[in-house]
Formats: C-alpha cells, sequence, structure tokens
C-alpha cells in the first residue's frame, strides 16, 4: 500500500460507534449549523417508510439532530410517496424541481435536485433501500464532519451480507465495487484507493463544497463525487466511517453489469484525452437455441454545479441554512 493511502487510512477512518447523538447535537448548536437528510426513491415502499419513521423518532424527535427529511421521488408507480409522507418526510417530486431544466433519469438527477429543494449546512444522503435501516448510520456520516471543521465529505463503509442459494453470507455484495470501481481507482486515481466503498450510497458532506461540484447521472454519481470532492478540497478534507452492516436488495448481473457501465463512463469522462467511442453496453439473452444482443444506453450526463444555477440561493427554505 502507498505511504500517503496509509496515512491516510489511519487519520481519516472513524466508527459510528465512537459517536454520541447528543454531544454532536451540541456541536452542532455551537456551530449554528442545520442538517438535512436527503432520501432519493424510486419505487421503494417496501423501506422508504421504515427509514423515515426511524429517522425522526431518534433524530428529529429524541435528540433533534436533524432538521428535515427530505425524499426525492424519482417517478414511483407504487406507494414510496404516500409512505414517506405519512412517516413524516417532505416528499418531492423530482420532476418539479427545475422543470425548465429538462428531465434525466436516475439517481445523480434527484440528488442533485435535492441540494435545490433542502436548506441544511449538512446534507446526508441516504439510499431509501436500506433493511433494517439503523440510524446510527446519520450519526455516524455526521461525527467527522461536526468534530472536525477541516472535513467536508464522509462516505459510509460497510459489510455488505450476499443473498444466495444457500442463504445469506456475511459478505459479497459490493460486486461493482470490486470488479470495477476498485480497480478504475487503483489504476487512475490511486491515492483514493483507502476508501473501502467508494459507490456507497451513504454519504455526508458541506453543502459548500456538495454546490461546487457537478452531478453524474445514474449510477456514475457516487464516483464522479469522489473524484472531483477530492480534486476540489484534497484528499485530507474527504474521510470514511465504518456503519457496520448494510443490508438491502442485490440486482442481477445483467443489470449490475449496466451499473458498472454508467460507473465506467462516469470514470472516463474524469480522464482528460481519452475519447469514449460509444456509450452503449451490448449485453446477451439466450432465447430457445439462439442468442438475442440486447443494446442498452449507459452514457452519463453531467449537471453543472448548483451554485451555478440561477435561483438556486433563493430556493432556500426560511429559517433554515445560513
Amino acid at each position: 500500500m502507498r505511504t500517503d493511502v496509509a496515512r491516510w487510512l489511519h487519520r481519516r477512518t472513524f466508527r459510528a460507534l465512537d459517536y454520541d447523538p447528543h454531544r454532536l447535537l451540541e456541536l452542532k448548536h455551537r456551530q449554528h449549523l442545520t442538517i438535512s437528510v436527503v432520501l432519493p426513491a424510486l419505487d421503494e415502499e417496501r423501506t422508504v417508510g421504515e427509514i423515515v419513521t426511524a429517522l425522526r423518532r431518534d433524530l428529529v424527535d429524541a435528540v433533534p439532530l436533524v432538521d428535515e427529511v427530505v425524499v426525492v421521488d424519482s417517478g414511483s408507480t407504487d406507494r414510496t410517496a404516500a409512505l414517506a409522507s405519512a412517516a413524516g418526510a417532505r416528499v418531492v417530486h423530482v420532476d418539479d424541481v427545475l422543470p425548465e431544466r429538462g428531465h434525466v433519469p436516475g439517481k445523480g438527477e434527484a440528488l442533485w435536485k435535492s441540494l435545490y429543494v433542502t436548506s441544511g449546512d449538512l446534507l446526508v444522503f441516504v439510499d431509501s433501500d436500506l433493511v433494517a435501516f439503523d440510524p446510527l448510520f446519520v450519526v455516524g456520516l455526521l461525527g467527522p464532519l461536526l468534530e472536525d471543521p477541516t472535513i467536508g465529505y464522509v462516505k459510509g463503509l460497510y459489510d455488505r451480507p450476499l443473498a444466495t442459494s444457500e442463504g445469506l453470507v456475511p459478505t459479497g455484495g459490493g460486486r461493482v465495487t470490486e470488479l470495477t470501481a476498485r480497480p478504475l481507482l487503483g489504476a487512475l486515481w490511486p491515492h483514493l484507493s483507502g476508501f473501502v466503498q467508494p459507490l456507497s450510497g451513504e454519504y455526508a458532506g458541506r453543502r459548500e463544497l456538495l454546490e461546487q461540484v457537478p452531478f453524474v447521472s445514474h449510477y456514475g454519481v457516487e464516483l464522479g463525487l469522489l473524484i472531483d470532492l477530492a480534486e476540489l478540497a484534497g484528499i485530507d478534507a474527504l474521510a470514511q466511517v465504518d456503519l457496520g452492516t448494510r443490508r438491502h436488495g442485490h440486482q442481477t448481473d445483467a443489470a449490475l453489469g449496466r451499473m458498472a457501465g454508467q460507473v465506467l463512463q462516469a470514470a472516463l469522462a474524469r480522464c482528460p484525452g481519452i475519447a469514449v467511442a460509444d456509450d452503449t453496453l451490448v449485453q446477451y439473452v439466450r432465447t430457445g437455441t439462439a442468442l438475442e444482443a440486447v443494446t442498452w444506453e449507459v452514457g452519463v450526463r453531467e449537471r453543472p454545479p448548483m451554485r451555478t444555477v440561477p435561483g438556486y440561493r433563493g430556493a432556500r427554505v426560511p429559517g433554515l441554512g445560513r
């Protein structure tokens, strides 16, 4: 391992269990900060209500560490929006935000637009498909930001159990990370190779940093943010927190292949001089005795830094933020 990565791992890796929400609340008030939790969601009726309920119970009502919980719905056709609202979240439909900018599908769009409709000085992003969600995730992600003003962005790391035909095994999830993201970082951005879960959907950051970088569409958003924030603020402004175990649904190998294609496209877009000849991915499906080629679009689009969007400052909710 590179010496600089080993040094960063020692200085910038923390444990969620080491943070007490009451202590963090004191730090929040002392620094006059506000906090928004954002859940991007698409057809997550099975889990989103329980996540919002847990957040409001533990971190809004019991300990008022979180000022707002916002679910950004990317066009769910199930009861995601209704259940999230009933649980106490403010639900925003992604197409109702900056409609003049048009529609870009995918998770990255929801995260980008969340900057426009939230007001927290610190933002925490949590995937809405988590099973048995623990509010300690949010406490852990906020800990380094509230305790150390030099830290601007915090990624979650965790074990990811994998469901197999033989039952649940304790590790093995995160196949796109191991087969695509980690090799890319090791080869092209080795200073970032200390991140255990570079594609993790749980992370937190200071608004003043997040509003200065572009947001990539689809599943390229996490890798794009990691690379761009490291470039903007420096590696020592980034940290990671051990959240324990993360449980969620798993996708098919074919779906993971398309996700990997989007991650790769986001990475290549950050390599000056490398021309991408095509942004499609061809996969094969057996139909009877024949093989059928199926072509997918895996290209990504970038939304500009939110700071450059007209009207952004005026969109802040009164009573929150700076």
